[in-house]
This record gives structure tokens, sequence and C-alpha cells, in this order.
């Protein structure tokens, strides 16, 4: 029964803020997506990603055994799935990155932050990173049939991590004028991700619900034996392992569908796994969380 309530006060803020943005939109109210998401891609988040770091008092050690499996399970669930849109005959265009790259940044790095406390941040953000440096290369490639490496390279949420390790690495810290700046600017980034989420997903029709339903939960099952088995092979110690297993099992990210509608993919497709991943993830991440706990 403890662990019950546990589980219910970690994962409840996280889906009733996505609840009150999806109700914001039904209600008929403004909210200018775009602006929101560029405030917090290009600064909320980036100063949350800064401060976690170089604040966190995980070991550097730690921190790049995480780090390599977080590549490690980026790099094997393209080959898993890379391998099973081919034999299916699935469209690669359009399926592929979405079942890649879960929502690591709108719901995976509150999730954790509520779970796992200031620990579970630092970690957090550094799976978000390694998620965003493949998407804005790999994911771009898979959807536009061309890479992004200099997008990759402007990313604010990229740079925030470098120097967020480098200042972790040499033990600095920023004058406590500027890090209480940034660590506000930083804590708009939770509340707005989920708000923005919620909206996202208020947007959003598809037709294809039913092959959205099935590829949905094929994604969270391969990402959860996978997410389970890289965290058994690194050793993790209970946070980061807690950590990797829900940020590998975060549902489709609202930026894939973004992607497929730029290039011409079927975003309706896409559309229909966001939503349908993102309601089963309801269900599914709290009994996860339940399991790592």
């Amino acid at each position: 029964m403890n662990l019950l309530l546990t589980v219910f006060e970690i994962a409840a803020p996280v889906f009733l803020l996505a609840g009150i943005g999806f109700a914001w939109v039904k209600l008929g109210f403004e909210y200018r997506l775009q602006f929101v998401t560029r405030l917090g891609v290009t600064l909320a988040v980036p100063c949350l990603i800064f401060v976690a770091l170089m604040q966190t008092e995980i070991t550097a050690t730690e921190l790049t055994r995480f780090t390599l499996a977080a590549i490690t399970g980026h790099v094997v669930l393209a080959v898993a799935f890379g391998l099973f849109v081919r034999l299916s005959g699935l469209d690669r265009r359009t399926f592929l990155a979405p079942l890649i790259f879960g929502n690591t940044g709108n719901l995976g790095v509150p999730l954790c932050i509520f779970a796992f406390g200031q620990a579970g941040l630092g970690f957090a953000v550094v799976f978000l990173a390694v998620t965003a440096l493949f998407s804005f290369t790999y994911g771009i490639y898979l959807v536009a049939g061309k890479g992004a490496f200099g997008k990759a390279a402007r990313e604010p949420m990229v740079w925030a991590t470098l120097l967020g390790a480098l200042f972790l690495w040499r033990d600095w810290e920023t004058p406590v004028f500027l890090t209480n700046t940034l660590d506000l600017l930083g804590q708009m980034a939770i509340p707005l991700m989920l708000i923005t989420l919620g909206v996202a997903i208020a947007r959003l029709t598809s037709r294809s619900l039913g092959q959205a339903l099935w590829l949905s939960a094929l994604k969270l099952a391969v990402c959860f034996g996978l997410g389970w088995g890289i965290a058994l092979a690194f050793d993790l110690d209970s946070v980061a392992f807690g950590v990797l297993v829900l940020q590998m099992c975060t549902p489709v990210a609202v930026t894939s569908y973004l992607l497929a509608e730029r290039f011409e993919a079927d975003a309706d497709a896409v559309a229909g796994l966001v939503m349908v991943s993102t309601v089963l993830s309801v269900g599914a991440l709290p009994l996860i969380l339940a399991i790592v706990l």
C-alpha cells in the first residue's frame, strides 16, 4: 500500500500538469505552442541541464558509465527496430525514428525528478542530451534522408550538457547571483514541458489508432527489456538503473510528429503513435516505476 501511494505521489503531478495543458486547449484558450517550445528548448531546459550537472553530487565516473549506457541504449534500439521495420515492411522514414526516440524531455525528466530527486535529475538530463544529439542527427537523417550535424552543434541543450559536465569535472561553480538566476530559469522547464505536452497531444488528430496501439505496446515491451538488460550490463546503481529504464520506456515524442510533417512522411501515422503511446504511458510508467523503486 505504501508503494502504491509513493508511485501515485510521483506520477500524479506529471500527468495532472499534462492534463492541464490538454484541458486548456479543449476549453478554447490560446496557447502559442511555437513560442513556448522555443522558450523551453532555448532557455529553460538548457539552464535546468547546466545547473543540475554543476550541482549534482554524482561522481564523474558514475556519470560517464551512465552516459555510455544511454548511448548504448539508443544504438541498440536503432539496430533492433531497424531490423523490425525492414522485416515487417513498414515505411522506414515514417516509423523508425518514433520507435527509437522517446519523450525523454517533456515526460522523462519530470518523472525522474519526482521519483529520484536531484540525483535522478542529473542522470535524466544526461539521457535527454544523448537523445537530443541522436535525434538532431540520425533522427533527422532517417526522416529527411540527410544529416543535420550542424543543427546538433547549435543546440543549446548540447552545449549546456558539455558545459555542465566541464564544471562538474573541474569542480567549478558560477557566482551565486548567476547560479540563482539560472536555477530560476531552469525551474520553468518542468511545468512548461508538461503543460506543452498536454497542449500538443490535444491538437493532434489521427486515423491510424489501430496500428498505433500494437506498435506502441511493442515499443514499450522492447524498450523495457533492453533498458533493463543494459542497466544490468553496465552495473548501474539503483538510481541510475531506475532512470535509464524509465527514460528508455517514455512514449513517442511530439517532435517525431513535427519531423514527419516537415519532411512529408506519414504524419498521421506518427500522430497516432504519439497519442496512443502517451495514453498507454499513463498506466505503464507508474507500473514500471513501482518495479524500479
